[in-house]
């Protein structure tokens, strides 16, 4: 059996997503941190692992993959991502009723801030 260990982020500085990643996902850093290589991982309880890769990539819109993360407080998170350098992106064709936020953090890497406080049966994740 296949459990996802780690999504892996391509960036180009490595200290500053690190710094933005760890606090977006309240996530820690696994040490050795490499010259080209940071494993983070939830600082309280389970998730997936979120790996940066000091490599160029060419960007690619729409990207082929992103990160949906689910929000219990939307607008409060966004504001929140925004503070750490994360900016808002504009999309011509999003519903009107959309419950997701695109944001890009300070490297162009996009992800949606999902509307999770209406869904029956989910609750965030507790902190210990």
């Amino acid at each position: 059996m296949l459990v996802i260990g780690s999504v892996v982020i391509r960036v180009d500085d490595l200290p500053s997503q690190i710094k933005f990643w760890c606090g977006a996902l309240d996530y820690t850093v696994r040490h050795p941190v490499g010259d080209d290589f940071a494993l983070l991982h939830p600082r309280h309880g389970g998730g997936p692992n979120v790996s940066l890769d000091a490599h160029s990539s060419e960007r690619t819109l729409p990207p082929r993959i992103h990160l949906d993360l689910y929000a219990q407080d939307q607008y409060a998170e966004v504001s929140r991502l925004r503070d750490l350098g994360a900016r808002e992106v504009h999309w011509d064709r999003q519903p009107p009723d959309a419950d997701y936020i695109i944001m890009e953090d300070p490297e162009g890497n996009r992800f949606c801030v999902i509307d999770a406080a209406s869904w029956p049966g989910w609750t965030p994740p507790e902190s210990t």
